[in-house]
């Protein structure tokens, strides 16, 4: 059975985490404080740390990054009552996979921890370039792991915009990112995609640059983008044809989501705008 570190000082939170975590059949033990929880992290192998950023002695984002020293530090979720860009960010900087907001939701809380329990190895890093709250640019390598992990902490950026907003330039970046890592990077670790995320009063921008040669839109027979007015499925024929997955809905979805996107010339890189009223 895999194994859960709860790092947190209040007594009554670290029992309802414990607890909840139980309860979802999942071993769970508890540290108080983060020198408590390094001298246990040096002693036993846990699978997961569910790390408190507020912490006496050691404050979480302290313990996460000396968590990065050892041989082969164990996945970790931030849990934080300040989700202000800053202290996610920050986190980011750190190799946390995930970071979750307290008060802990109890369903979100059992969700999480399964999806990063249930995470492969974790590659190469994340390399944060920026990580002011109005300017976040991150270079990741070409992994699902990756892109999952960096479209949650880009999120930290979009706080304050509506949930319908949110939701909309959150579908666009991840069609984008999965097309750069999937398209342009070959899911080849070695290989990076920047992405750059910009934010003003009046919108919010994302710069996504993958390491491919680019390609033509009226090269895409197998996208929806290209099919005929009077055969609106046209695509899906093309696909079978070639034996790819059913789809091809990506770049038409991603135009209807935001308000502008804008292609170089070779086509490997784009920006998204959303305007924000």
């Amino acid at each position: 059975m895999k194994k859960v570190l709860v790092v947190e000082d209040d007594p009554q939170v670290r029992s309802v985490v414990c607890a909840i975590l139980a309860g979802a059949s999942i071993s769970a033990e508890s540290a108080s404080d983060g020198e408590h929880a390094l001298e246990r992290l040096q002693r036993e192998h846990f699978d997961l740390v569910l790390l408190d950023v507020g912490l006496p002695r050691l404050d979480g984002l302290s313990v996460l990054e000396r968590l990065q020293k050892f041989e082969n530090p164990p996945k970790t979720i931030m849990m934080t009552g300040n989700d202000a860009p800053e202290t996610v960010l920050r986190a980011a900087q750190a190799q946390a996979c995930r970071y979750l907001t307290k008060p802990v939701d109890a369903h979100s809380l059992i969700e999480l921890v399964h999806e990063v329990l249930d995470l492969g190895p974790t590659g190469p890093p994340i390399e944060v370039v920026s990580a002011r709250p109005n300017w976040v640019e991150l270079v990741i390598p070409c992994t699902i792991e990756a892109a999952q992990r960096s479209e949650s902490f880009l999120e930290a950026i979009q706080k304050g915009v509506s949930p319908e907003v949110a939701e909309a330039i959150g579908k666009a970046v991840h069609e984008l990112v999965l097309n750069a890592i999937e398209w342009g990077g070959h899911f080849d670790p070695a290989r990076r995609v920047r992405i750059s995320c910009v934010r003003t009063p009046r919108l919010i921008l994302y710069r996504i640059a993958d390491p491919g040669p680019g390609f033509q839109f009226d090269a895409l027979s197998h996208a929806a983008l290209n099919n005929p007015p009077d055969q609106p499925a046209e695509h899906q024929r093309v696909r079978a044809d070639k034996g790819m997955r059913p789809g091809g809905f990506g770049i038409l979805m991603v135009r209807a989501l935001v308000d502008d996107l804008v292609y170089n010339e070779a086509q490997n890189e784009v920006i998204l705008v959303k305007y924000l009223s």
